[in-house]
């Protein structure tokens, strides 16, 4: 395999951009592993009390990720952000108004291979979320299972990441004065084992709890597609019935979170490694769709919702795909 490397001349602000986005990548591999080593590693130094008074604070705050978490605006801000947006670039399309005085539900498609534009657009202000949507206050969901690691867990709550369980769901929807958006990669990791150049599968067609919880709370959902997120990596290839692809549902079974075997370019080279393409994302947010209130809804409601949520997913598909380049003849696939 011949190895493009990237020329020596490359401008200061396009070498600032590439080290925002392999921090991240970093962030979302490894650093969780690295901070449960420090933590652990501080017991045996004469800095042992850091991590003693930090795991009293760990069980005082222990609920904190399903309360809405705790966001740091200078984080949320962080010129870091901003390179990384310019790295793809990534874009955030609004197409209706949301009204402050509500609270929404979002769900987030496609995952995408590490959800780069969910977590940019939503745990970021680098796309100006606050401008486009004042008064809303944007929540992301994330696995409980980030939420246990010392140090991290901070770290994530710091975007507006929130833990992806139901207590935590209902609390955001739950406030009275409205404001809130929660947003939900409804796909998850599962439908991460799909993302490739080009891939327009979605995991959806049997994933109904986002729509009873949207239900159960009165709240409109919004459907959200972003074009150009399963063009940021290559995967290798694992087709249903094949051994990688039953080793990565196993694995998904018992860890909760899938291993996708992706590769993309690096950081110095143009032709290996793990940091994503250059290669523009737009996430689009749709129009509110009124859902009926209903403390237990029955399996034909959340049907009849479900039904309409896919719906206005596709229509919204259908009409930007023109303008990101997707074909004609190319159409959503729910699976």
């Amino acid at each position: 395999m011949k190895v493009e490397f990237a020329p020596l001349s490359v401008p200061l602000q396009r070498r600032l951009q590439t080290a925002s986005v392999v921090q991240w990548v970093f962030s979302f591999l490894a650093l969780a592993q690295c901070c449960t080593v420090a933590f652990i590693a501080l017991f045996f130094t004469r800095f042992w009390l850091v991590s003693a008074l930090y795991a009293a604070w760990w069980f005082i705050d222990r609920e904190k990720p399903s309360k809405g978490g705790r966001r740091i605006h200078s984080i949320r801000n962080s010129i870091v952000w901003r390179y990384m947006r310019d790295y793809f670039p990534i874009t955030l399309v609004k197409t209706a108004e949301l009204d402050p005085r509500q609270n929404y539900l979002m769900g987030f498609h496609p995952h995408g291979v590490l959800a780069a534009g969910a977590f940019l657009n939503f745990c970021t202000e680098a796309s100006g979320f606050s401008t486009l949507f004042p008064g809303i206050t944007p929540h992301l969901m994330m696995l409980s299972l980030w939420f246990r690691i010392p140090f991290f867990r901070d770290y994530l709550m710091s975007g507006g990441l929130v833990s992806s369980d139901k207590e935590s769901a209902s609390y955001v929807l739950q406030k009275p004065e409205g404001g809130n958006m929660l947003a939900i990669i409804v796909g998850g990791a599962q439908e991460a084992l799909d993302a490739r150049p080009g891939s327009c599968t979605l995991l959806l067609k049997n994933r109904k709890g986002f729509v009873r919880l949207a239900i159960e709370h009165g709240t409109p959902l919004v459907p959200i597609f972003s074009f150009g997120e399963n063009d940021l990596f290559e995967q290798v290839r694992n087709p249903k019935g094949s051994w990688l692809r039953q080793l990565q549902h196993r694995l998904q079974q018992i860890m909760g979170i899938s291993l996708p075997l992706f590769h993309a370019r690096g950081i110095f080279q143009y032709s290996f490694g793990l940091v994503p393409y250059r290669r523009p994302i737009c996430t689009v947010v749709g129009k509110p769709i009124p859902v009926p209130r209903k403390h237990r809804p029955s399996e034909e409601e959340v049907d009849r919702v479900h039904q309409k949520y896919l719906n206005e997913l596709c229509k919204l598909f259908e009409e930007h795909k023109a303008k990101y380049n997707i074909p004609e003849d190319r159409h959503l696939e729910f699976i």
